[in-house]
C-alpha cells in the first residue's frame, strides 16, 4: 500500500470522525434539548424540580427522608417508603435490596429481609398508633423463624425434634423466645456465633391478620430506592399523626392527601399513589 493511499484513507476517516462528532455529539443533543424545552415536556426534562419561595426543595421524581439528626421520623411530615439507595434516596447509589422472600435468617453481619419488614412494621405501628403486627413476625419485631433439629424422615422433615431454636432471637437480647415450645420441645434463644441452618428452618405464621394494618409499601423498598410515592392506604395511616403534630384537623390533611393522589397511569397502568414531597410541601404551605 502506497503512502498516498494511507494518507487518503486516514483523511477520509478523520473527515468521517469530524462529521459524526458534529452530528451526533453536537447537533443531535442540541435538537433533543430544544424538543425537551417545549411546553408540556420542559418540567420533566429539567428534573421536575419543586420550588418554594424561589428555592428548590427537591424533585417530584425522587423521594426524600423526613427525619431528625438521629434518624427518627419527624411526626409533622408524611413518611415515604424505605429506600435501599445509599443512606436513603441517593440518586448516585440507586438500587434495590436484592433480597427475596426466602431471606428469613439473620446473620451477625446482615439483617434478613423478613426481620427488616418486621422491624419496620412494628416501628410504624408505634409511630402511628396502629397494630404493627404481621404474619411471620414476633411481637418484638423480628422474623419468627425456628430451627428444628432432630432425626429426619424420608420426606426430609424432622420427625422427632430434639432441639428447637428461635434463630432470630439471640440470647443477648432475650431469654424468652416468642414461642414457649414446639411439638413438645422447649424453644431456646439463639447462642452467639452458632449456625442453626443444619436444622429444618420453620417460619411460624402466628396469629396476625392476613391483611396487616401497615401496608406492604410501608415496609419494603422500591426497585430503584428512589420512589417518591406511597399508597393511599399508607398515607391514610399517617393522617391522624400528622394532623396532631401540626395542630390541624384530620379532615384538612385528608383533603390535601386527596388533592395529591394520582390515579393509574393512562387509567390502567400501576396503582393509585400519593407523592410524598408534593404533599409535605402543601402541608408546609398551610402555615
Amino acid at each position: 500500500m502506497s503512502f498516498s493511499t494511507i494518507v487518503r484513507q486516514h483523511t477520509a476517516a478523520l473527515r468521517a470522525l469530524l462529521v459524526l462528532t458534529v452530528l451526533l455529539g453536537l447537533a443531535y443533543p442540541a435538537l433533543i434539548w430544544l424538543v425537551a424545552q417545549l411546553p408540556g415536556l420542559r418540567d420533566n426534562a429539567n428534573g421536575s424540580i419543586i420550588e418554594v419561595d424561589g428555592k428548590a426543595v427537591g424533585s417530584s421524581l425522587i423521594g426524600q427522608l423526613y427525619t431528625d439528626a438521629d434518624g427518627n421520623p419527624l411526626p409533622q411530615y408524611f413518611q415515604g417508603r424505605p429506600s435501599a439507595a445509599g443512606d436513603g434516596y441517593d440518586p448516585m447509589a440507586t438500587s434495590a435490596g436484592n433480597l427475596g422472600p426466602e431471606d428469613i435468617i439473620d446473620t451477625p453481619d446482615r439483617t434478613s429481609l423478613l426481620t427488616q419488614v418486621c422491624e419496620r412494621s412494628k416501628a410504624i405501628g408505634e409511630l402511628d398508633g396502629v397494630d404493627g403486627a404481621r404474619p411471620f413476625c414476633t411481637g418484638g419485631g423480628v422474623g419468627a423463624v425456628l430451627s428444628v433439629i432432630g432425626p429426619r424422615g424420608a420426606d426430609g422433615n424432622v420427625t422427632n425434634p430434639t432441639t428447637v431454636v428461635s434463630v432470630n432471637e439471640p440470647c443477648e437480647i432475650t431469654d424468652r423466645p416468642f414461642l414457649d415450645d414446639y411439638e413438645g420441645v422447649r424453644v431456646q434463644c439463639a447462642a452467639a456465633g452458632e449456625d442453626y441452618r443444619l436444622g429444618q428452618i420453620v417460619p411460624i405464621r402466628g396469629s396476625a391478620s392476613a391483611r396487616p394494618e401497615v401496608p406492604a409499601d410501608a415496609v419494603t423498598a422500591s426497585g430503584s430506592g428512589l420512589d417518591p410515592h406511597i399508597s393511599p392506604a399508607y398515607a391514610d395511616l399517617q393522617v391522624d399523626r400528622v394532623a396532631a403534630a401540626r395542630g390541624i384537623s384530620p379532615e384538612q390533611v385528608r383533603t390535601l392527601v386527596a388533592a395529591h393522589t394520582q390515579g393509574r397511569t393512562l387509567g390502567f397502568l400501576g396503582e393509585p399513589r400519593v407523592n410524598v414531597l408534593e404533599l409535605n410541601v402543601a402541608l408546609d404551605g398551610l402555615e
